[in-house]
């Protein structure tokens, strides 16, 4: 039988990049939008999903299930960026950031679980960041959220294991995706504090997305994982660079890292 499989976030970027590799391959494939009906020419039938509301979540899990009768792989792909200087980024800003990158996904694994679990089997693939692997200077927020949701898949991961499901985390570096575009840029305001280190940093971020890795990379290694028996706890996609920083986090000193990562952003 062939596997179904839900992408939240389906109508662009990584997760159109993933959906459709996957549908290509022979896999049954849902994404999901928050206004499908916006979307055009997607290859892969769009459902309507808001990972920040709860009901809408459990709507759409329904829909797959009765349609296919059952549900084997969830891709957590939904996700916003956000930037800017802590003290001045909304508070409001930062409570959407993390109901959309953190509490989202949880309310997606709670929805499919009990489904997984009367299967004895299911996939759930968090897609995280490199970012959430350490606080980077204008990004804390982003890095918070995904961080939490790399340690969140850690514990229940353990708690399901023996129901015969599974939960990893891949966490991308930066790709070309329209990522840059979509996400919440605290205004650089004239004659802040921060003004000219966070002006400099968010041209330095928004061009390294711009000359970031092909999504289908992501694609592939998702594709992989769902072929893998035993999928491991973390996976990290992306520029060697980018993945040796979690090497040399884990290695140095904490104020000697710092002091390389202000010297990449130049602050």
């Amino acid at each position: 039988m062939k596997k179904v499989v839900l992408i939240t976030g389906g109508s662009s970027g990584i997760g159109k990049s993933i959906g459709t590799f996957l549908y290509q391959k022979g896999f049954v494939v849902y994404g999901t939008s928050r206004n499908p009906q916006n979307i055009a020419n997607s290859i892969i039938p769009l459902l309507a999903l808001d990972v920040r509301d709860p009901n809408s979540i459990v709507n759409c899990v329904k829909q797959v299930i009765q349609k296919e009768g059952q549900l084997d792989v969830v891709i957590n792909n939904a996700g916003v960026g956000i930037t800017g200087p802590i003290e001045e980024i909304p508070t409001e800003e930062i409570r959407n950031n993390f109901e959309t990158n953190l509490f989202g996904p949880i309310e997606v694994m709670k929805a499919v679980l009990p489904q997984m679990r009367a299967q004895k089997s299911g996939l759930i693939i968090n897609i995280t960041s490199i970012a959430g692997y350490m606080g980077l200077p204008y990004r804390g927020i982003y890095s918070a959220s995904k961080g939490a949701l790399e340690l969140i898949t850690e514990a229940l991961r353990m708690e399901v294991k023996s129901f015969g499901i599974q939960i990893t985390n891949v966490a991308p570096g930066d790709f070309a995706t329209n990522i840059a575009a979509g996400r919440y840029h605290a205004p650089v305001i004239k004659g802040s504090a921060y003004e000219i280190a966070y002006g400099n940093t968010l041209k330095e971020m928004d061009s390294h997305v711009d000359s970031g890795s092909n999504p289908n990379e992501m694609a592939m290694a998702v594709h992989a994982i769902i072929q893998t028996k035993c999928p491991k706890v973390h996976y990290k996609v992306g520029a060697f660079m980018q993945k040796f920083s979690i090497v040399l986090k884990r290695i140095l000193p904490d104020t000697l890292y710092e002091k390389l990562l202000m010297n990449h952003y130049k602050l």
